[in-house]
């Protein structure tokens, strides 16, 4: 049974988006053939290109894959897409309110039928619905489901006798010991993921204060936001995190000791394995835990990538075709296999026991998820945001410029919505 879930639902948005869905071209209706796919996630090219044999073989359909690695160039060259004869037929996208202004202007393909199939055959808890539905239908299927917990390297934590932490004032003196004696604690970026560690400290604090950001009920500019980050940066200052400018694959980090623990989603061990480490030898996880003590659940962030298809593309049929075929339980064996992750459909083999310990637990009755900080947060704040809190890795100080920054784009988006 799936833990119970804080809803950040949608926001009934205006669209930010100025584009047309004139664009585009008709539906040429093949069931089968190539069908190309275009992805945020370059480094995941070769996993989607090991499934092409056994969709190959079920469906007849295979990818032709197209991965970019800067999120910003891909977001553009998709929503640019809408305006070609060039709609892909298959795309990576995020939930939350990016989605929703997909759905807005008609640019994205319903699958309700899917996913009532899906429900119906026992593959996927209907709960992870609730992330693709936009005015009771729902749109895309999930490529992935990643809760976000803590990687650590194993040879470090045995070297100086360590142990999975069970509360956050064990993890506290684990980052102590391990700073006092020479090693970096966390891993830290000043590009691009610059949330987690406050995702993780204001949803492990208050779930409800983190919530209310998302939905406008509460500032950034909060005292209660204003002290997390002092405690943010308190630790920075105590020398816990890694160098945030440092150009070494994090995966790579961990296995050279650069750092010790990594906050990072449950798809890392694909990463990690590439890297040649071993799974549940070399390295290990553990849900973090939650840093009010009094919180009778363990909030953990989930994210949910979705896999959609564009309204107007010429493949729309053959994109759909393969999003049937993708939420299979074969589909998902042959995907947990190629790129190592938590399965969302409970009757596919995951095959990393360390990723289906993860799912076991989390789906237990002491743990809640919670949308991942990037999904949540409306596009407009979420680029304002990470920008500050990357300037504020790179020179913490004072956190009160950088939230104001964060909410004055805050109070322009809200004030719209209105």
């Amino acid at each position: 049974m799936r833990p119970r879930k804080i809803v950040i639902g949608f926001m009934a948005a205006i669209s930010v988006l100025t584009l047309a869905s004139c664009g585009g071209s008709k539906d040429d209706g093949a069931k089968t053939g190539t069908l190309n796919f275009y992805t945020n996630k370059a480094a995941w090219e070769p996993d989607f290109d090991e499934l092409n044999s056994q969709s190959k073989g079920d469906v007849d359909i295979k990818l032709n894959t197209t991965g970019y690695s800067d999120a910003e160039q891909y977001d553009a060259f998709i929503k640019q897409s809408f305006r070609t004869k060039k709609s892909p037929g298959l795309f990576t996208w995020q939930t939350g309110p990016s989605l929703g202004e997909l759905v807005d202007d008609d640019l994205v393909a319903e699958t309700t039928d899917i996913w009532d199939k899906a429900i119906d055959e026992g593959w996927i808890d209907k709960s992870l619905r609730d992330a693709y539905t936009y005015e009771g239908k729902q749109y895309c299927v999930p490529m992935n489901i990643a809760y976000w917990v803590m990687y650590y390297n194993k040879n470090i934590f045995e070297k100086h006798d360590l142990s999975e932490p069970t509360t956050w004032a064990e993890l506290d003196e684990i980052a102590k010991k391990l700073s006092d004696e020479g090693v970096t604690p966390y891993y830290q970026t000043s590009t691009l993921f610059t949330f987690p560690w406050f995702q993780q400290l204001v949803a492990g604090t208050d779930p409800e204060l983190y919530e209310g950001l998302a939905t406008g009920k509460v500032k950034y500019t909060d005292p209660k936001i204003v002290e997390i980050m002092e405690t943010w940066r308190d630790q920075q200052k105590d020398g816990w995190f890694s160098d945030a400018g440092s150009k070494v694959d994090p995966a790579v980090g961990l296995k050279d000791g650069d750092f010790a623990m990594i906050n990072f989603g449950s798809f890392f061990n694909g990463s990690l394995d590439g890297a040649g480490m071993k799974s549940g030898e070399d390295y290990d996880m553990f849900v973090i835990p939650a840093v009010n003590s009094d919180l009778k659940k363990t909030p953990v962030a989930v994210e949910s990538g979705p896999l959609c298809v564009a309204e107007n593309s010429s493949q729309k049929t053959l994109g759909l075709e393969y999003s049937k075929w993708w939420m299979s339980p074969d589909a998902q064996t042959a995907w947990n296999k190629a790129r190592g992750d938590v399965a969302f459909n409970p009757k596919a083999k995951v095959a990393d026991p360390m990723l289906e310990e993860l799912g076991d637990t989390v789906g237990g009755k002491d743990y809640e998820t919670y949308d991942r900080y990037y999904e949540a947060t409306p596009t407009p704040i979420l680029t304002v945001a990470l920008e500050q809190f990357g300037a504020f890795i790179a020179n913490p100080g004072d956190p009160k410029p950088y939230l104001e920054k964060i909410q004055e784009e805050a109070d322009k988006y809200w004030a719209d919505q209105e």
